[in-house]
């Protein structure tokens, strides 16, 4: 395993952990109970994320990807979907060519 994907799936582990918890004493009970404010957290946090990629601001894209991967996982779990889903969409994809993947989505 990597360290990325072992502090991914601890993120994942603590977010899960957090559901059904009172919001007012939780961030991520808060995002969890609003799965719209969690996709606008999001949004939010991709826009801040291309801003310091393309401002080539290493240690911003670094901290700004860090927020949006827990966004990511809060928006996630918010809507019931789980890491294995997504890792499935993945795999299912392995072996193909962006293009040709792209191309079977049209329509």
């Amino acid at each position: 395993m990597s360290r990325f994907s072992d502090v991914l799936e601890r993120l994942a582990a603590t977010i899960d952990a957090r559901k059904g918890a009172d919001p007012s004493s939780s961030y991520t009970a808060q995002l969890l109970a609003d799965s719209a404010r969690a996709a606008k957290k999001l949004g939010e946090e991709a826009i801040e994320t291309v801003i310091a990629a393309a401002e080539g601001d290493k240690a911003a894209l670094a901290a700004e990807s860090a927020d949006l991967i827990y966004h990511w996982l809060a928006v996630l779990a918010a809507s019931g979907v789980s890491l294995d889903e997504v890792a499935a969409r993945l795999e299912a994809r392995e072996g193909t060519s962006g293009l040709a993947e792209k191309a079977s989505r049209k329509g």
